[in-house]
């Protein structure tokens, strides 16, 4: 785990290292940031072996992609304790990152990113979900 300034966030976590901390704290929980367009085209992580589901908050709004100005109220609806953690994930660890940010400021202390989100980086044909991230991680997901 690592993160460029640990003040900001929790840090970064791998999606091997996110779905370990998933199987072993009941209380974490894993938001999905990315839009609704990713979510239906794309998949989702499957939490359901875990008897949970992934959590789904914009943090930016499709089809404007302005941030999310209820991101923070929406995330926190249903978990009010602080100090569990929260795992965020985007298409390749970029808007979660700044989700992880943005719940740390409202006092979250375990807000982690997950690096590589569920698609991860562009590959050598430019394409992404075989290089890093939740589905190149061999990691269950599910189409919608």
């Amino acid at each position: 785990m690592s993160s460029q300034n640990p003040s900001d966030y929790a840090g970064d976590l791998s999606a091997t290292e996110a779905w370990a901390l998933l199987q072993s704290e009941p209380r974490a929980r894993l938001v999905d940031v990315r839009t609704s367009a990713e979510w239906n085209f794309v998949g989702l992580p499957d939490l359901s072996e875990l008897g949970r589901e992934v959590e789904l908050v914009e943090w930016q709004v499709f089809p404007t992609m302005q941030v999310n100005p209820g991101f923070v109220a929406q995330t926190e609806q249903g978990a009010a304790d602080k100090t569990a953690p929260v795992l965020f994930l985007c298409r390749s660890g970029a808007r979660s990152r700044s989700a992880a940010i943005a719940l740390t400021r409202a006092g979250y202390t375990k807000a982690y990113n997950v690096a590589g989100g569920f698609e991860g980086d562009l590959d050598g044909s430019r394409h992404r979900g075989n290089k890093t991230g939740w589905k190149a991680s061999g990691l269950p997901w599910k189409q919608t």
